[in-house]
């Protein structure tokens, strides 16, 4: 049976950040230049990490998918990124910040973590301002703060609803500084397709050039991660297309445990599906939940009406409006956590009250905000993300309600790592929303951004200093090592297999098949029999995927077929993973809503007597269930409590 060693520091929970600082082995300067690192990845994580680490003095080998860091799917990241400054004087503390985030999530991250993820959060702010990341500020010169989801403070920081682009434009100008100086070689248009392990430790990587279909070998001491999630699985999410788990399927296979995969964030303000052919579906930021207000028709008929096209939301008065999440979440009213805005959306909707065509949309309305503070101030906040609404949707959201639905975006679940972001591969380690994150079992609203750059800017940076140590004297090994041709005669006979199948379906056909059955059965709310459905049709979809795929083209060209169809062979393994997982946790928590499982006002019901746990699985082989392994949670500083929004 194996065993897991999470490595966190002894001592009181405000200490054991700073006792590890203190005792931890450091590489000098000399030294750092002997020694390479590979960082996979340029959005948030991956090129604050590279940045730093280049920075540092460490010789730097930077992967970007994309043809610039600027494009990585952190742009997207509207609303804004939490810290405890406590600014507004309105009683907010590393503690308040470390326990929402704790109760957020369920009670299903490790304290340890959370708290450090606490601490740091506000030398981010000041890394970021030295960068020039134009934040808003109030009138007297500070910067302005906003209140999210989940808290009771007003604790995050924003850039208009463009917060996540102009964080990634510090990140990369720390980046470009450091590939002038030499200190960190850039790979644009690259895709990781292997990890390499010599002697039990990662070594190196295995990856494509997208724009010549060349298989490469690259060599390093350490390899990070740093690749987003895997939301992209349900096919329709509000991640980039490009966004994709592969990395961490490759991990996996490789030895790396996967944590938690069932823990999904579904997004409550997202703008409605409009047709079989969407590819994509786009957020509203989760700050527009601050003056907009969420409502349904109170009487069916009048849902009807207008679902119909009868009747406009504006024709109803005040007292025909059901104001959901005031009725019932009183003390955070619209800002409660996503999960819960999302399952009460659903189930409005459910009973017959939804809006749009489809029955399925609520109203998201800004007329109080505007009749308060005026349209020039509304505009002045939310500006660019009304502007977004309007060309998708075709209506004026000053004048008329937006309509959202809820859409999956983040995944909490992802690479297992211990404290010092280390995966149970010696050597590999992992970073933002690849690893199984310190958001328990739901993601608070501006904690992504968060985590991101607290881990590439100021955790990272000390841990894989720790395992790098005794690195020093290991020679840089030939990329013509066996372990180095064996990953990619592996990688180059998966390629061949794809290619050769010459099947009837279209990748996406099979991969929107795929997105059908896990929002279906998988998506916000889930069951046995639902669970063990999805596990038998994601079999049968693995199936045809393996016999019937068609890749048009050649496998040695660029080919943009062939990178999606090794994507959604990984999604299908990704999607099995997470009914699996939804399966074994026979209970609801966060993201995690399981029917059977449910208060009788219908909120989450947790089981700590029999999963206060992260559910690690480790690979046993193809077509094989893996074998889980427990890490258990103890929570020795936080009493863990029913989630209460409502007093």
């Amino acid at each position: 049976m194996s065993k897991i060693d999470a490595k966190i520091p002894q001592g009181a929970l405000a200490e054991k950040w700073s006792n590890y600082k203190a005792h931890q082995k450091l590489v000098n300067p000399a030294n750092k230049r002997r020694l390479d690192i590979i960082v996979v990845g340029t959005g948030l994580a991956g090129a604050s990490a590279a940045a730093s680490l280049g920075e540092m003095g460490f010789n730097v080998l930077n992967f970007c998918i994309q043809d610039s860091p600027r494009r990585a799917h952190s742009i997207a990241a509207q609303g804004g990124i939490n810290a405890a400054k406590n600014y507004p004087n309105d009683g907010d503390s590393v503690y308040r910040l470390f326990y929402d985030t704790i109760k957020g999530g369920d009670y299903r991250a490790r304290e340890a973590n959370v708290y450090r993820l606490a601490e740091v959060s506000n030398s981010i702010i000041d890394q970021c301002v030295a960068q020039g990341v134009p934040f808003a500020r109030e009138y007297g010169g500070l910067l302005d703060n906003r209140s999210f989801g989940g808290a009771q403070v007003s604790r995050t920081f924003y850039a208009k609803g463009q917060t996540g682009q102009q964080l990634l434009l510090g990140a990369y100008s720390a980046l470009s500084r450091q590939i002038s100086k030499g200190s960190v070689k850039m790979y644009t248009r690259y895709e990781m397709l292997d990890v390499v392990i010599i002697e039990g430790r990662a070594r190196g990587i295995i990856a494509r050039n997208l724009v010549t279909g060349e298989i490469e070998r690259f060599f390093a001491h350490a390899v990070v991660i740093g690749t987003g999630g895997y939301g992209n699985t349900f096919f329709l999410s509000t991640n980039a297309m490009g966004s994709n788990g592969s990395v961490a399927m490759q991990a996996y296979k490789k030895g790396a445990y996967f944590a938690n995969p069932c823990f999904a964030q579904i997004h409550p303000t997202c703008i409605p599906v409009h047709g079989e052919f969407q590819s994509k579906l786009t957020l509203m930021s989760e700050s527009l939940r601050n003056d907009g207000r969420i409502w349904v028709p109170k009487k069916k008929e009048d849902a009807e009406a207008i679902r119909a096209g009868k009747l406009k939301p504006t024709d109803l008065k005040e007292e025909d409006r059901d104001y959901y999440l005031e009725r019932r979440y009183p003390a955070f009213g619209n800002l409660v956590p996503r999960d819960v805005a999302s399952r009460a959306a659903k189930e409005r909707c459910d009973a017959g009250f939804g809006i749009n065509s489809t029955g399925l949309a609520v109203y998201l309305d800004f007329s109080d905000a505007i009749n308060r503070l005026g349209k020039h101030v509304v505009e002045e906040k939310y500006g660019n993300l009304f502007q977004m609404y309007e060309k998708i949707v075709d209506e004026n959201p000053y004048e008329t309600p937006m309509m959202i639905y809820p859409a999956i975006h983040y995944t909490m679940g992802g690479i297992w790592v211990d404290y010092e972001l280390q995966t149970s591969i010696p050597g590999l380690f992992a970073i933002g929303e690849a690893n199984f994150s310190d958001h328990g079992a739901n993601r608070l609203g501006a904690s992504a951004l968060m985590q991101g750059l607290a881990d590439g800017y100021f955790v990272l940076p000390y841990t894989i200093q720790n395992y790098l140590a005794d690195q020093i004297q290991v020679p840089r090994i030939s990329t013509d090592a066996p372990e180095f041709a064996e990953a990619e005669k592996a990688v180059e006979d998966k390629i061949q297999k794809l290619m050769n199948i010459k099947g009837k379906r279209s990748v996406d056909s099979l991969h929107k098949e795929l997105g059908l059955v896990m929002w279906d059965f998988v998506g916000m709310a889930r069951n046995k029999e639902g669970l063990e459905a999805a596990l038998v049709k994601i079999k049968a979809i693995r199936k045809k995927f393996w016999s019937d795929v068609f890749i048009p083209g050649s496998g040695d060209l660029q080919n943009t077929e062939l990178e999606k169809a090794l994507r959604v062979a990984d999604f299908i393994e990704i999607g099995y993973l997470m009914a699996l997982d939804g399966l074994n946790r026979e209970e609801s928590c966060g993201g995690h809503f399981r029917e059977e499982y449910q208060t009788e006002d219908g909120e989450a019901l947790r089981r700590d007597d029999k999963f206060s746990y992260a559910a690690c699985w480790k690979y046993a082989g193809e077509n094989q269930d893996p074998e889980l392994i427990k890490e258990p949670l103890d929570y020795e500083f936080v009493v863990r409590q029913q989630r209460n929004y409502k007093s």
